[in-house]
């Protein structure tokens, strides 16, 4: 990540139920065909799209086209060198738009994204914005007195399985496990076996943290800094996942009757959630260990943290979106009910809970502020998303 945006306690809610996932690239993406102009079975096109207001007409905010325009200028290698999934442009959409980005002033970034944008609304355009942040915990590179959680890399004998070792994923993917002793392949370790010490004492720490109830937070964003008490800041990001399923606690809180305004609930809010924990230490203990997922990191360097298009995402300009329907490195324009999150967005990332047609999480940085916004952000309103002019009657002409 690198920009931000926010959350509210339905939001909050829906982040933990699966959360975003923060994904530095392993390797430089390889450049494919370009799609064809006829959508695929499953694609954004198909649920139908129609033309929107001018963009011009939108009244863009200086400050607000200023950090898309530099947000976009980040997603363009990866427009042009990869496939868009949503069926909705082409690669070659996308290089005058980029060209002209380069150069283009930022003074008057809203004159760029008239000139070379429509809008376009993906079915019915109602929207859902939740938000994200990188969090910063209390953290060291080498364990010390008050430091004593492990912060774990990815562990070297965490493997796809061979094939006919076991059953594939529905996407034809072989699962995430582990061989035993004895040669068979069974499921990695869950949380709680890692908590307990599965890991250990097998040079996999890339670091320490000082509170596991943060730790856990930090998880589910997917990303985050490591801050010293000399005031030094390790970065870390998403290097893996153990294979086994991702279960949101805010769901098991409400579903228990643990969220809620009367006597004795808490707030949805991942305030509300970290205030049980810590007022039911072992009870908190078990409701984290329901999440068997665990997320494993690799030290990070560069302008902050990396979403799932492989650039740096910013905070207020950077959105998780699903790749189905939305053009990753696309622009978006939301128009909601919380008015923080109003404006263009760069949908350069993806989540686990972000799935569906004009679905968005929002990326808000970090910090206190980022922390607060994003952990109270809940917003319904319009999403238009900003296509190279022509997309919409070339996508929609017999």
């Amino acid at each position: 990540m690198t920009g931000l945006r926010k959350l509210a306690a339905l939001g909050l809610i829906v982040v933990l139920a699966g959360c975003v996932r923060l994904i530095p690239p392993t390797t430089m993406p390889v450049p494919v065909p370009a799609p064809t102009t006829t959508p695929t079975p499953g694609t954004a096109a198909l649920l139908g799209l129609s033309a929107g207001p001018s963009v011009a007409s939108l009244g863009l905010a200086g400050t607000d086209a200023r950090g898309a325009l530099a947000a976009f200028r980040l997603s363009c290698p990866k427009l042009l060198a990869r496939t868009d999934s949503s069926g909705l442009t082409r690669q070659a959409d996308w290089r005058p738009i980029c060209d002209a980005a380069a150069t283009w002033p930022a003074a008057q970034a809203p004159q760029f994204f008239a000139a070379w944008f429509e809008t376009a609304r993906l079915g019915d355009g109602k929207t859902f914005v939740t938000g994200y942040y990188e969090p910063e915990i209390a953290g060291v590179r080498n364990r010390q007195p008050g430091f004593d959680v492990p912060v774990y890399g990815l562990p070297a004998d965490l493997v796809r399985a061979k094939a006919g070792d076991a059953v594939a994923n529905d996407n034809g993917t072989q699962p995430l496990g582990r061989y035993d002793e004895s040669g068979a392949f069974v499921p990695y370790y869950d949380r709680a076996a890692i908590d307990d010490g599965a890991l250990a004492n097998k040079s996999l720490e890339i670091g320490w943290a000082a509170d596991p109830v943060e730790l856990f937070f930090l998880q589910v964003q997917g990303s985050g800094r490591l801050r010293a008490p000399d005031g030094s800041v390790i970065r870390i990001g998403y290097a893996g996942q153990n294979g086994l399923p991702y279960t949101g606690i805010g769901s098991v809180m409400r579903n228990g009757g643990l969220i809620g305004s009367a006597p004795g609930q808490y707030s949805g809010s991942m305030q509300g959630i970290m205030q049980y924990i810590r007022e039911h230490p072992e009870a908190g203990k078990a409701l984290m260990h329901q999440n068997q997922s665990y997320v494993f990191f690799k030290p990070i360097t560069g302008d902050g943290p990396y979403g799932a298009l492989g650039v740096p995402v910013r905070g207020g300009d950077s959105a998780a979106a699903d790749p189905s329907f939305v053009p990753l490195g696309a622009p978006v324009y939301l128009s909601l009910d919380r008015t923080e999150a109003n404006g263009l967005w760069v949908a350069q990332d993806t989540g686990g809970a972000i799935k569906g047609p004009n679905r968005f999480d929002s990326f808000w940085g970090a910090g206190d502020a980022a922390r607060t916004t994003a952990g109270g952000m809940s917003g319904r309103g319009d999403a238009w998303l900003l296509l190279p002019k022509g997309t919409v009657k070339r996508l929609t002409t017999p």
